[in-house]
């Protein structure tokens, strides 16, 4: 499903790049009258921090569609690990004769499925006809806790003499190869995170420091315009009403 505050955010800094572009255009045509002393507001400084932002976006949208993908990878590969674990459960309880291996085994799948247990239930009442149950998960729902779990189970199957299953995705060399690539996954889901995190703190930086970001070089354009031109100027018209924003992200 597509994020629309991400998807809002990343339209935000691109426009208040392109704002910039439309600014240093105008500053171009005041020509030898705009002349400000500030090696920041002068076009050359102008432009290198617009090719700056823009490379900064691009960067960070790149590492967004990696980290997305990613994502999607994993979620897709965990997708398959319940119906799988209930699977594994089935053919150990029809060979398994332990008791406690069998036991040991559904605890896992327990933390895998995510059950939970009823604690208590309030009283009905007229805003609310129905009983009010309050549940306590016992679930480990965090991609870290599902891997250890379904290692877990694993090492429960490697134990068991009985457990020797005919179908190929419940022998225990494709269970333990699913759960390399559970780990890949994971791993290269965090180091992903990583980069596109990064690459939005350069990029805010560029965007939105407080002393050099391009929404503050924007202000300081404003204001040494109307200093030059007057308020009521129609330079000063021209770019006061552009507008440039902070954006969260």
């Amino acid at each position: 499903m597509k994020n629309t505050k991400s998807s809002v955010s990343e339209t935000g800094h691109a426009k208040n790049i392109a704002n910039l572009q439309d600014v240093i255009s105008f500053c171009k045509g005041y020509g030898e009258k705009y002349n400000p002393v500030k090696e920041e507001l002068k076009i050359t400084g102008l432009e290198t921090l617009y090719q700056d932002a823009f490379q900064k976006l691009s960067e960070t949208q790149t590492k967004k569609t990696v980290f997305d993908n990613a994502t999607n990878q994993r979620a897709e590969i965990f997708k398959e690990l319940n119906p799988l674990a209930t699977k594994i459960i089935n053919a150990l309880a029809v060979s398994e004769t332990n008791p406690i291996m069998l036991s040991n085994a559904k605890s896992y799948n327990k933390k895998l499925q995510g059950k939970t247990k009823a604690k208590t239930s309030e009283p009905s009442s007229e805003e609310n006809p129905e009983p009010v149950t309050k549940t306590i998960s016992t679930s480990q729902q965090s991609y870290d806790s599902k891997i250890n779990n379904f290692s877990n189970l694993i090492q429960v199957l490697e134990q068991s003499e009985a457990y020797n299953p005919n179908e190929e995705e419940l022998k225990i060399v494709s269970l333990q190869a699913k759960l390399t690539d559970m780990k890949g996954k994971n791993t290269t889901l965090i180091h992903a995170y990583t980069e596109y995190s990064n690459a939005r703190l350069s990029r805010d930086q560029v965007l939105y420091n407080d002393f050099t970001g391009l929404c503050q070089v924007a202000k300081e354009i404003k204001q040494y315009v109307k200093s030059v031109f007057g308020a009521t100027s129609p330079q000063y018209k021209q770019i006061s009403g552009i507008l440039f924003s902070k954006v969260k992200s």
